[in-house]
């Protein structure tokens, strides 16, 4: 499993074990809508959040406690921006703060074989297979020198295949002030991308 289910969610929001508590619908009202949004959207935070930190674990940690945040707060969702605009501003925030938190504490190593290790095998060629990874690590490295908001500005455009508008709604810009940091972000992508090799 790679993101939570929506019953662990709603155990969790209750504080009870998502082992032993009972079906979803008994978890004062989790929606359809919620269980809706969970679907098309569990797969997309956790990547963001895998190439984020840069670790599976945490990644997937990462990913439930942003379900549980959306959970708590679904209620009161405007729905001013797009469900996954708002999902992205969560997971950004969440990991912004668990990096922060880590880095604080300690050295964080990355473990560049747990975010490859969820790439698409490439079986039939070993030596492909090889240039894949070195490939990967070398981006995850490169990705891991640059300031955060350059590293956010180039997943949520990259990876997630986000308009500049949305990144802005996101990072809470304007689209401008996003191309113009995005176009410095490749740039210094570029550089340490060189780097790496």
């Amino acid at each position: 499993m790679i993101a939570p289910e929506p019953k662990e969610i709603a155990c969790v929001e209750q504080g009870k074990d998502p082992e032993v508590g009972g079906g979803v619908g008994e978890h004062r009202g989790l929606s359809a809508d919620f269980e809706a949004v969970y679907a098309a959207h569990a797969q997309p935070v956790y990547y963001l959040a895998l190439r984020f930190l840069g670790d599976a674990a945490q990644a997937q940690d990462a990913a439930h406690d942003v379900f549980v945040k959306a959970f708590r707060n679904f209620g009161s969702f405007r729905g001013d921006s797009e469900i996954r605009t708002w999902l992205y501003r969560i997971t950004l925030h969440h990991c912004t703060n668990l990096r922060q938190r880590w880095s604080a504490r300690n050295i964080h190593l990355t473990d560049d074989t747990s975010l490859l290790e969820s790439q698409p095998s490439t079986a039939g060629d070993p030596l492909r297979a090889l240039e894949t990874k070195e490939l990967g690590q070398r981006i995850q490295n490169a990705l891991d020198c640059l300031p955060e908001e350059y590293r956010c500005l180039l997943l949520l455009v990259a990876d997630q295949d986000l308009s500049y508008e949305q990144v802005g709604e996101i990072t809470q810009q304007s689209s401008d002030a996003v191309r113009g940091k995005l176009h410095r972000a490749r740039r210094a992508f570029s550089a340490a991308f060189v780097k790496t090799g």
